[in-house]
């Protein structure tokens, strides 16, 4: 895994004067843990961008806090809903032996190169995360999971197909080794499946109308109350 860094500076800006932060290309940030009380940082917007998109929430990040080391993972990230940039970042002090419990991404690799996806058949990712514990240096960015050797709709890879890195282990001391990671589909089959939840939705839909329930606004005295 390869190491990301960050430079913070602290500031003491708060409240309303956080907006001049931002407006001078800096992302507010806070860093909680530790023995000391939380710190009030900032970084300058396009490293930070590229940290947070790196990093995620499951990756260690290495800071420099005015020139002092931290180790650190970001705890939750802000976006400006409109313009879509990082508005605020909150990470949590980690030091190098403390054990982190996180989710990572569980990644398909060989998309479009299976036996049953040559043969017309559809290979279909059931979960998309998965729990595990290991020191910051052992935590992966993500785990990949080869769906290469599927060759019919009898294929299956479940969680205990899993090869975990080294120093990576699971969360749940008892995880279920039978959860499905990828399944394999006839095409056909997938299209009916879809097909009968859709008339499932819209049978729910008729209950429901045939029913009365009433979206009526509420009367004069009602509005009034």
């Amino acid at each position: 895994m390869h190491e990301i860094s960050l430079k913070l500076q602290t500031r003491t800006e708060s409240g309303k004067q956080v907006s001049a932060v931002r407006q001078a290309g800096n992302v507010p940030s806070v860093v909680y843990g530790g023995q000391a009380e939380p710190i009030s940082t900032q970084s300058e917007m396009g490293a930070t961008t590229k940290v947070v998109n790196a990093a995620g929430r499951h990756s260690p990040v290495n800071l420099t806090i005015d020139g002092k080391p931290q180790l650190a993972i970001i705890k939750s990230i802000d976006f400006d809903p409109v313009k879509h940039r990082v508005r605020h970042v909150a990470f949590h002090a980690i030091n190098k032996d403390e054990v982190i419990t996180t989710d990572v991404p569980l990644v398909l690799v060989g998309q479009g190169e299976s036996l049953a996806e040559r043969a017309g058949l559809i290979v279909l990712q059931a979960i998309e995360k998965l729990e595990i514990k290991a020191k910051p240096a052992h935590l992966p960015e993500s785990i990949e999971v080869s769906i290469v050797n599927l060759a019919t709709t009898e294929d299956k890879i479940t969680i205990g197909d899993l090869t975990l890195p080294e120093g990576v282990e699971f969360a749940d001391a008892e995880q279920d080794l039978e959860l499905v990671i990828a399944n394999v589909y006839e095409p056909a089959a997938l299209e009916a499946a879809n097909e009968a939840a859709a008339g499932e939705a819209e049978d729910v839909a008729e209950v429901v109308s045939e029913n009365g329930e009433s979206t009526a606004e509420p009367d004069t005295e009602e509005k009034a109350a």
